[in-house]
């Protein structure tokens, strides 16, 4: 079970990695009908990323030592540092979601749509592939094994963001398209998560899993799970863009 799991997530990670939607944004129109749909992807990953450090590390008063291995409460704490706390492309302090924020409202996005979610958790207001995909990660966060979030971390974000992201950027380069903030951003995620966050990440997996055969495939099914429901966005995406549906999230 456990090889034919991994050779489902190599064949969903390769099919991820040239999606069709990312030849489709190409003008300001597309690239913002794509940034209101994957806002919510840059969200809830900080989700698990969280989970992680809550689980790993101590976060609680008054502090303990964590019971987990030191190399993985510092890979975590190393990888939480570098997504809460980068540097944007002025140098100043600021995590990747405010950065992507920022990014929509370069492109003329009205943002408050995302921080009325943020504050009601109302998932009506979002379209379906979006709700899927956001409970999925939010109930993972909450109530999975540290094993299964960490897999649905390395496999559906860290292992796999740097080549959607090449794709996606190589088309607005080629398209012209100026967006300064979002391609700092980009770019700033193919540096880390196709470098040491990746590296971090599976190792934190590996320690994590422990050699535990049952943990192994649970963590498996997790990240092919979390594949399967970003490619299912892509495909609503890639659906709102052909139809030029100005896609509202109210």
């Amino acid at each position: 079970m456990t090889t034919q799991l991994k050779e489902q997530l190599a064949h969903s990670h390769k099919e991820l990695s040239y999606h069709p939607v990312y030849s489709l944004v190409n003008d300001m129109d597309t690239l913002q009908i794509f940034m209101k749909s994957h806002v919510f992807a840059v969200w809830d990953f900080m989700s698990l990323l969280k989970s992680l450090q809550r689980t790993i590390t101590c976060v609680e008063l008054p502090w303990r030592p964590s019971p987990y291995p030191k190399e993985v409460v510092r890979m975590i704490n190393e990888i939480v540092l570098g997504e809460e706390s980068d540097l944007d492309f002025d140098g100043n302090p600021k995590d990747h979601f405010t950065m992507y924020i920022d990014a929509m409202e370069e492109v003329g996005l009205d943002t408050s749509f995302v921080f009325d979610f943020m504050k009601s958790l109302d998932f009506d207001t979002l379209t379906p592939a979006v709700r899927n995909f956001v409970r999925f990660n939010l109930d993972l966060a909450t109530n999975g094994g540290a094993h299964e979030v960490a897999a649905a971390f390395f496999y559906g974000r860290e292992k796999l963001i740097p080549d959607m992201f090449t794709a996606i950027i190589e088309k607005f380069r080629a398209a012209n398209v100026q967006t300064k903030a979002l391609e700092y951003y980009f770019v700033r995620h193919i540096e880390l998560d196709g470098g040491e966050h990746s590296i971090l990440a599976k190792k934190c997996l590996d320690a994590l899993c422990n050699g535990d055969e049952t943990k192994e495939e649970e963590a498996l099914k997790a990240g092919l799970k979390s594949l399967e429901l970003r490619y299912a966005l892509w495909d609503e995406v890639q659906k709102f863009i052909q139809t030029q549906n100005k896609v509202q999230f109210s």
